[in-house]
């Protein structure tokens, strides 16, 4: 069976990796642990953003241009922008010793466009009849139309992969054809090597603190 996956990074990082040593992550040995083993994948689709500088973590860009390098050596795997807008937020304080209506300004991020982007590919490599079936990375309930429209309107499985543990809500189980689950032993095993060797031979490096 014809399958492609269809990863929506930030959830992916928030909720799988972002506290974790396994950021070094190969999309595609991962996607195969999710599916038959007879099953063909060939396109894994990663929706992100470039990153900007933020407080206390200048680094960050290039921590992430390290891990798309590596990714860019993995035919399989199309990588796809929104857009990453900083900006700066009032928040109240969480535990003020004084007034209760003290508000501070606070550093914020917003990533624009990634589910969007996830949708519009899902359906449209779908009626191009591009799969047998689809894969989706991803627990933002913005997606149950579009898995629904794959799954009754196009007649062909769905799948969601649930990133931190927990059951899907009944909306996202209600439209999908299956569920997969991540764990912590599939991303340790699904590592890319270090150093990789980068698309103009040069060697890309997992970055020593992430």
């Amino acid at each position: 069976m014809r399958v492609r996956v269809y990863v929506d990074g930030f959830n992916l990082y928030y909720r799988a990796l972002r506290r974790t040593s396994f950021k070094w992550l190969d999309l595609l040995k991962l996607s195969r642990l999710l599916v038959d083993s007879s099953d063909e994948i060939d396109c894994v689709r990663y929706f992100t953003a470039r990153i900007s500088p933020r407080a206390g973590d200048t680094d960050a860009p290039k921590r992430q241009q390290a891990y798309l390098s590596a990714l860019a050596t993995i035919p399989e795997i199309k990588v796809h922008y929104g857009r990453f807008l900083p900006k700066t937020k009032w928040r109240p304080i969480a535990h003020p010793t004084w007034d209760p209506h003290v508000y501070v300004e606070v550093h914020d991020t917003e990533e624009k466009g990634s589910d969007v982007n996830l949708a519009a590919h899902l359906l449209n490599d779908g009626w191009r009849d591009r799969y047998d079936a689809a894969v989706v990375m991803s627990q933002d309930t913005d997606l149950c139309e579009p898995l629904r429209m794959v799954r009754e309107d196009m007649g062909k499985p769905v799948g969601l992969v649930c990133l931190d543990g927990r059951q899907p809500t009944k909306r996202l189980a209600a439209v999908s054809s299956f569920v997969r689950h991540i764990t912590p032993a599939r991303l340790a095993a699904c590592q890319l090597p270090n150093p990789i060797l980068g698309r103009h031979g040069r060697p890309v490096h997992k970055p020593e603190t992430w």
